[in-house]
């Protein structure tokens, strides 16, 4: 970072386009900054069938299951696997920001949120963006990210408000296969909704999206601006009742938390300017109608 720092040149993932908005609202690209964190997820906490054994009471129910989500902490709730992702996701985005910092920038913008298999073993996440600075800006002490691209950097800026950081919504439900979601999917049931599915993808989306406020909350921001909210659906053999199947939904959202600033930035008005037509017939319709 210092020897990018003293050669005076600067590199970037921003198009034309964003490298243009970018220095209409006062900031200037400092250089490409990367974090990046191999994990490996060995104990997912989702050992055991999350709603066999969750029914009626805390006994086995054959006829209705519940769902479970990691947020609650309970049994096969893959607590420890959601806060292995916070935390490898965090860790990628924090050594981008002190990459950031090294140059001098006040944030990044662009940030791109990858996760890929590593070929030694385990996940490597990693977080890459453009650091930029307004010259002549207080330094930051903590630089913000962003995943918004160059131009929707610079309409918030113009808006009144500013990034303060990448916040994240992490969340996976499960819920066991039972007597009444079996019948509902079977050929003979028709057009017909299941209503433990439903359950299972409202409720971990509902958590996922509380989880993502609680994010914003920890940056003392004002809102979010939701760029991705992504969900993915498994199954798997049921580890506790033979012939049947647990469902799991895993539900990502990543967003830009927001603060307000100031007061929006208005073009300056001009005075207004009266056209008249050259069309004889439009003059004369105007004319008639003004009852002249």
């Amino acid at each position: 970072m210092a020897e990018i720092r003293s050669s005076g040149t600067w590199a970037s993932a921003l198009s034309a386009d964003e490298f243009t908005a970018i220095k209409s609202v006062g900031f200037e690209p400092v250089g490409q900054v990367l974090g990046a964190a191999v994990y490996n997820v060995g104990y997912t906490g989702g050992y055991a069938c999350p709603g066999a054994w969750a029914g009626y009471g805390g006994y086995a129910s054959p006829y209705r299951s519940v769902t479970t989500v990691s947020g609650m902490g309970h049994q096969g709730s893959f607590g420890p696997m959601v806060q292995t992702l916070y935390d490898a996701r965090h860790a990628a985005i924090g050594r981008m920001s002190a990459e950031c910092a090294e140059l001098g920038g006040h944030g990044v913008v662009g940030v791109a949120l990858t996760i890929g298999r590593f070929p030694a073993g385990g996940l490597e996440f990693k977080a890459i963006g453009t650091a930029v600075r307004a010259p002549g800006g207080v330094p930051l002490k903590r630089p913000f990210t962003s995943d918004l691209s160059g131009q929707d950097f610079a309409k918030l800026i113009m808006a009144g408000w500013v990034p303060v950081g990448l916040v994240l919504g992490i969340s996976i439900g499960a819920r066991h296969d039972d007597w009444l979601t079996v019948n509902q999917t079977s050929w003979g049931m028709g057009n017909s909704e299941v209503g433990g599915y439903t359950d299972l993808v409202n409720q971990t989306r509902h958590d996922a999206r509380g989880q993502l406020e609680r994010d914003v909350n920890r940056l003392g921001a004002e809102g979010v601006v939701v760029s991705t909210m992504d969900m993915q659906v498994r199954e798997r053999e049921c580890t506790m009742q033979e012939h049947r199947k647990d469902h799991i939904v895993e539900c990502t959202i990543v967003g830009t938390a927001t603060a307000h600033f100031g007061q929006p930035h208005r073009l300056a008005k001009g005075s207004s300017l009266a056209i008249l037509s050259l069309d004889p017939q439009r003059r004369q319709a105007a004319r008639v109608k003004l009852g002249r």
